[in-house]
């Protein structure tokens, strides 16, 4: 909301949004990890070029993953271009073994952020065919 915040205001708005299930929350995301420097720009002014580099970052790998306060679920190499399909794939092979491996029970609280291919319409129909509760989380 533009102000800064810390723990304990995180902490209340948490408590204010009904009782505590932090204990029972899969958090899950998805990172690339480059194998050559960082993904973003960076410019670099030299004399002359005489390093030779690597174009478009020089390949690497994406991974998705998830814990709960009870530790880390699976990790997953993601192959393919990730899209709404393979999204789901991912969730329904590694999602409910990790709650499963975790001990999060059958009705846990999944957690993920605002992409377009997490709130799109198949999504949703998606996560309320499987019964998911979905905590909501700003933009």
């Amino acid at each position: 909301m533009g102000e800064a915040s810390r723990r304990t205001t995180i902490s209340a708005a948490f408590h204010q949004s009904g009782p505590d299930r932090s204990h029972n929350i899969l958090w899950s995301d998805k990172s690339k990890i480059g194998l050559f420097g960082l993904n973003a720009k960076c410019h670099v002014w030299r004399k002359t070029c005489t390093i030779t580099t690597i174009r478009h970052g020089g390949g690497g790998i994406m991974l998705w993953g998830c814990f709960s306060a009870a530790g880390t679920g699976r990790l997953v190499k993601i192959e393919a271009k990730m899209n709404n399909a393979k999204y789901r794939e991912i969730l329904d092979e590694s999602l409910f073994q990790s709650a499963q491996d975790l001990r999060q029970g059958q009705r846990f609280t999944f957690q993920q952020n605002n992409e377009p291919m997490h709130t799109d319409k198949t999504m949703q129909e998606w996560l309320r065919d499987k019964s998911m509760y979905i905590r909501e989380w700003p933009s």
